[in-house]
């Protein structure tokens, strides 16, 4: 095949107090047809792209590379940027000549200021440049928000089924086969969406979503269906649309079995909606229950400051609630604090110097902390292995500092913590501490699990707060639940 590739991906949390702008997709991945072998780089180590030109090696697919965006989430895109790249991407696949698929890789969730829908907004553009015969395939993140406009557009939709995403290369395998079936006139798929009328984070690797995943996998093997995504949703996105889905993508003449199927993995999933909120603990119970004695290291995540959610990555209410029990041996990361960091780096590796951390961007960040610190570490190279696990990412300026038996890694790239290497790279032995606190939500899981005794999930009063009621949804189609205890789903 002759396959077209793009990625245009931004996970918008509508209440962000962090805006999208062109520098936040340079900062993230910006990469452009011609570009140098290094920005190459960026986007072959981009879940889903990369993984794409390795699957069309196997197969002896020709692949015209396109744009590579993808922003750190944050809030809605500036319009103009959304617009731009959008028609970039467009402009590239006209002069792509004929193609016999296109493949691309989004999130699910994109909002940019006077678009409630990119993805919808997008597929319908590709389509309407390519024609109603050429096949048409979106990856997705399974925190997406799945809507009849982007199912109306023809295009594949197939989305991870792991959180943590594990499982990127899997379902790119499985979208390039589906495409494949249709450029060579053998497939003739549909696709169904199911939504279910709830809000929450479920990771996969426990039960009982282990058990509904497994559950999937057998009703995919069914004749005549080709794949099935449980739809998260983004809690933090407010559009008319959010809230989680069941999409199951079947051929011609399984109609019938494909709406059973998502009537009833509907049915299953919305069982479990209270899921999320029984595995996370309010701050105080939370750290409790991290400086209770252990036989190993406990990794305790910040979930309400996770920058892969949209938060600043800035809060202090964990810091403050162990600096206020006096508890040593605890490493913690990362804090994005550019202006710490300079400082710190400045004054140089065994200084010893007054610093305000943390507490900056806005009320879902805290109070700033004051502390006499010791910079431990300085670097200006520092990677941590990403989403995927096969490539690295650079946590940009980076400082480790040490006060009152803590040790805080600072940097100046806004991300979530993905591997132990966040504080290994910066000197600090997670094997002498007894708590390591993490900025994330769960993909932090798929490196900390093998060192962890225990996991603890923090549900602390910051930017991603699990009290769903108190965000000020204007287009949340209710009733909805948490928000309504009656949904009128079954």
């Amino acid at each position: 095949m002759h396959i077209f590739l793009a990625a245009l991906a931004h996970e918008t949390n509508s209440f962000s107090p962090i805006p999208t702008t062109l520098r936040s997709f340079e900062e993230g991945i910006l990469v452009r047809p011609g570009a140098d072998a290094a920005a190459q780089a960026l986007a072959h180590g981009f879940p889903g792209y990369g993984f794409l030109l390795e699957v069309a090696r196997e197969h002896g697919d020709r692949v015209t590379q396109g744009l590579c965006a993808w922003a750190q989430p944050g809030g809605p895109v500036a319009r103009q940027v959304y617009e731009g790249l959008r028609d970039e991407l467009l402009g590239q696949l006209a002069a792509a000549g004929p193609v016999d698929a296109v493949f691309l890789v989004l999130h699910g969730a994109m909002i940019a200021q006077g678009c409630q829908d990119c993805e919808g907004d997008l597929l319908e553009r590709v389509r309407a440049a390519v024609g109603p015969g050429v096949p048409v395939g979106a990856l997705l993140d399974l925190h997406a928000t799945v809507t009849p406009r982007m199912t109306d557009s023809g295009a594949v939709l197939v989305a991870c089924k792991e959180y943590p995403h594990t499982d990127y290369l899997a379902r790119t395998r499985e979208l390039h086969a589906i495409l494949s079936g249709m450029a060579g006139g053998g497939c003739r798929p549909d696709t169904l969406l199911r939504r279910v009328p709830m809000l929450g984070l479920f990771g996969t690797g426990e039960a009982p979503m282990r058990a509904l995943l497994e559950r999937v996998r057998e009703e995919e093997a069914q004749d005549g269906i080709l794949s099935i995504s449980l739809i998260h949703g983004f809690p933090w996105s407010d559009t008319a649309e959010t809230g989680a889905a069941v999409l199951v993508v079947f051929e011609s003449g399984a109609r019938e079995r494909a709406d059973t199927i998502a009537a009833q993995l509907a049915h299953a999933f919305y069982a479990l909606r209270n899921l999320g909120a029984r595995s996370m603990l309010a701050l105080d119970e939370a750290v409790d229950a991290a400086l209770a004695p252990s036989a190993g290291l406990v990794v305790m995540a910040d979930s309400s400051d996770n920058p892969g959610g949209g938060a600043a990555c800035d809060s202090t209410f964990v810091l403050r609630a162990l600096l206020e029990r006096g508890a040593r041996d605890v490493a913690l990361g990362m804090l994005w604090d550019p202006l710490a960091v300079q400082l710190a780096m400045d004054a140089g590796v065994g200084a010893v110097l007054p610093l305000r951390i943390g507490g900056k961007v806005g009320p879902g960040s805290g109070q700033p902390v004051d502390l006499l610190a010791t910079v431990t570490a300085v670097r200006r190279d520092a990677r941590q292995h990403g989403l995927a696990g096969k490539y690295t990412e650079s946590l940009g300026d980076a400082v480790a500092i040490r006060a009152l038996g803590i040790d805080i890694v600072l940097n100046t790239r806004r991300q979530q913590v993905f591997s132990p290497e966040c504080f290994t790279e910066l000197g600090i032995d997670l094997s002498t501490k007894r708590l390591a606190v993490v900025k994330s939500t769960r993909h932090f899981r798929a490196c900390f699990d093998p060192i962890a005794h225990e996991t603890i999930i923090c549900d602390a009063p910051g930017a991603l707060h699990s009290d769903l009621a108190r965000l000020p949804y204007v287009h949340l189609q209710r009733p909805m639940w948490p928000l309504d205890e009656e949904t009128g789903h079954a």
